[in-house]
């Protein structure tokens, strides 16, 4: 499902910390949502580690970063606090799935989001992406290369 230049899906999922967060209620930002399979597995755990270590720091101040992944906000809540990560972890448990569905990446035979990035424009309209089978790791270097383009664009 190619979702560039349509309007991204809106949704609202509850944060490790229980906060409801709407994708339409950050319209004037831009929105770098990403999708991974598992919390406390090595592949998301280094994604998530070098998200926040080398992207999260020099984000541009109008974006917000969104990571979504099919566990329960309380495994998420324990997964932020023993890896550090104070990014907001949503989780799309229930109904299972269902917004990583909307994007198209949701394995249904394994049950969990397979590595989709998202980046949505200020408007609300997906501008980038990239998905990745669930053994490999994204490329921090692509998303800041993305979110170059857009701030500038």
């Amino acid at each position: 499902m190619d979702l560039i230049g349509t309007p991204a899906p809106d949704f609202e999922l509850s944060d490790h910390h229980g906060v409801a967060w709407r994708l339409s209620a950050l319209r004037g930002q831009n929105v770098m949502v990403v999708f991974y399979p598992y919390a406390f597995t090595g592949v998301c755990t280094g994604e998530l580690c070098a998200i926040r270590d080398e992207l999260a720091p020099s984000l541009p101040a109008e974006t917000q970063l969104l990571a979504i992944s099919c566990d329960t906000k309380f495994a998420l809540r324990v997964f932020a606090e023993q890896q550090g990560l104070n990014i907001p972890l949503l989780s799309d448990f229930w109904p299972h799935g269902e917004v990583a569905s909307a994007y198209g990446v949701f394995d249904p035979e394994r049950g969990c989001a397979i590595r989709g990035t998202f980046l949505i424009d200020r408007d609300g309209v997906v501008r980038w992406s990239v998905v990745n089978a669930i053994p490999h790791a994204r490329d921090i270097s692509d998303y800041r290369r993305a979110l170059g383009e857009l701030v500038a664009g």
